[in-house]
């Protein structure tokens, strides 16, 4: 059986591998773990926000996704039609990773606000897990009026550990520093 580390490693140096010929517009200066596992400057990500953000929120769900893989009520994606209002499940919860959300797009906002209530009728508790704390208002509360169990940066970390077991904010503490940075 492959350890959860391990995994965890080979998606840390696929990301990597992908992150290495790019380089990224004007925003804030915050560091996540995320970002200091690649030793992504913030000045780097601004170069191309949309890249980051978009590859680094694949990131953080494909690693919660594998830190949940041994759980015995690890279920994947649940998917409805063209529709997926999760990434994963646990329990009875229906779990939708998030790096961020910065999109405050109509149809956005309509999904977070449709899937929770779909997902308690078939019951199930709709949680996101998001890394990052500076998400767009508008989206956090089409999120709470969706229904949705809300954890943010520390939270996140303390959800995943509470049911895998597994330590993910320790995991990358420990990778932070590991890879150059990307210039």
């Amino acid at each position: 059986m492959v350890s959860i580390e391990n995994r965890l490693n080979e998606i840390l140096a696929g990301y990597q591998t992908s992150f290495i010929d790019k380089v990224y517009s004007n925003e804030n200066n915050d560091y996540d773990l995320l970002m200091q596992a690649f030793g992504i400057t913030p000045e780097l990500k601004r170069e191309n926000r949309q890249y980051w953000g978009r590859e680094l929120g694949k990131c953080w769900e494909s690693l919660i996704i594998q830190a949940s893989l041994d759980h015995p009520t690890f279920q994947p994606a649940l998917r409805l039609g063209a529709d997926e209002p999760c990434d994963l499940i646990l329990d009875n919860y229906a779990i939708d990773a998030k790096y961020r959300v910065g999109s405050g797009d109509s149809g956005t906002l309509k999904k977070f606000k449709q899937y929770g209530p779909l997902l308690r009728e078939m019951g199930y508790q709709p949680v996101f897990l998001f890394l990052r704390d500076d998400n767009l208002p508008a989206a956090m509360q089409a999120c709470r009026q969706g229904g949705w169990d809300i954890y943010i940066g520390q939270e996140s970390f303390d959800f995943i550990k509470s049911l895998t077991g597994f330590d993910l904010k320790e995991y990358l503490i420990r990778k932070a520093g590991a890879y150059p940075v990307n210039r």
